[in-house]
């Protein structure tokens, strides 16, 4: 009987543990590579969040703009001078006969001054050729009386001539020639008058020539005097001085802006709205304009039918009374109610969220500890809220802020 050497037991109990030992590395290796990335944490309190409500939503939008008064006076230069003297600051009261400033140019007072001149000189041109003409037209008249006076006469020796040839006491042919010359005469008559009234008609005709060459120059010479006038400048309304930008000295030219004088008390505002959201404003929208210390209930008036700057400018009308703070260029905020939705899904706005547009939202899940990627298509948009079209429900709560950050993730920790 030969004996068999045996393995002592313990080393076969090394051998299967160090098997179960690979064993169980092994797998953890192949479950932690199948495992993602760990889910990244974001702290609660740098975001915030909204939760989806049904309900009526009110469509509004914003701009900026500026509070204008209704009625402003431009006064513009009516000829070139110099700045020699401003007499009233910005921000002062003026009625319409207060003086602003004075300029000055010996152009226009010579120009003044020479009109004038020939406007005096057709006057007296005028005289005479009145004096003239009424001197040639008495004289007609005396010529005409004459010569009516020798026709009568002629008239009363063809009657005498008559009776005495009838008696045989005068030939016939001194009877002919007594009516030869009263044939003369009404001719000479009939021709004296109508060159009366040749006379009277010309004269007419040339003192209206005359006088409107004198009108003329009438007024040119107001006109240089208005020019030599407005170097006074003054209000011409009752307001307050806005804007006067002019130094003493400075020369202005014919049609530059000298001052501006509003109406402090009747006021409007001008809202810039971006041309995205202006296609939905319409004349009569009820607006608030917040004038950082107040607000004032408005209603659009007039919407800009052209685009500057990438904004389209709205005006509103200020209804109920002004605050203190009110004055011109304040500058102000202005909403405007579009419309109202009612029955709609609807949550702020997120930073990102454009309207109509489909966008991923982080949505809080596990009770406030965790936060998933959904997909929602938004709809309608307002100043602070939009239209949940689909992919939220009501009572759901999302994140609003901005997460690009975490942009690669469908999932976060809220910690």
């Amino acid at each position: 009987m030969v004996d068999i050497p045996r393995e002592p037991r313990g080393k076969k109990r090394r051998w299967v543990y160090l098997g179960a030992g690979i064993v169980t590395i092994v797998v953890i290796t192949v479950a932690l590579s199948r495992l993602g990335p760990a889910a990244p944490s974001v702290d609660k309190s740098t975001i915030w969040t909204d939760v989806v409500k049904r309900g009526e939503m009110v469509r509004r939008v914003r701009g900026p703009g500026t509070l204008v008064s209704e009625q402003i006076r431009w006064i513009a230069a009516l000829t070139a001078g110099r700045v020699e003297r401003i007499l009233v600051e910005p921000g002062a009261e003026v009625d319409s006969a207060t003086v602003l400033l004075l300029l000055s140019n010996p152009d226009v007072e010579i120009q003044a001054l020479e009109a004038q001149r020939q406007l005096t000189a057709e006057r007296a041109r005028l005289v005479d050729l009145r004096t003239m003409l009424e001197n040639q037209r008495l004289a007609q008249e005396a010529l005409v009386a004459t010569v009516r006076a020798q026709y009568l006469e002629a008239e009363r020796t063809i009657r005498n001539n008559e009776e005495l040839a009838e008696k045989g006491l005068i030939s016939q042919i001194e009877l002919q020639n007594s009516r030869d010359r009263a044939v003369e005469l009404q001719t000479r008559l009939d021709i004296e008058q109508r060159r009366l009234g040749v006379i009277t008609d010309a004269e007419e005709s040339q003192l209206a020539a005359q006088q409107a060459q004198v009108d003329r120059l009438r007024s040119i010479a107001e006109f240089k005097e208005n020019l030599v006038a407005s170097m006074s400048v003054v209000s011409g309304v009752s307001g307050v001085l806005a804007e006067l930008p002019l130094e003493e000295g400075q020369w202005v030219r014919p049609g530059d802006n000298l001052a501006r004088v509003v109406q402090p008390g009747r006021l409007k505002a001008e809202v810039r709205i971006p041309e995205t959201q202006a296609r939905d404003v319409a004349v009569g929208q009820v607006s608030l304009i917040d004038t950082r210390n107040d607000t004032i209930a408005g209603r659009v008036v007039r919407i800009d039918p052209a685009v500057a700057s990438g904004s389209v400018t709205v005006d509103v009308r200020l209804e109920g009374p002004l605050p203190k703070e009110a004055r011109p260029d304040l500058s102000i905020d202005g909403t405007i109610e579009i419309e109202r939705l009612s029955d709609v899904l609807y949550v702020g706005r997120p930073v990102y969220g454009q309207a109509n547009s489909l966008v991923g939202l982080f949505k809080v899940v596990e009770n406030g500890n965790a936060a998933v990627r959904v997909t929602v298509r938004l709809g309608r948009s307002s100043v602070n809220t939009i239209e949940i079209v689909e992919g939220l429900v009501e009572g759901d709560e999302v994140i609003l802020s901005d997460m690009s950050a975490w942009e690669n993730h469908d999932r976060v920790r809220l910690r």
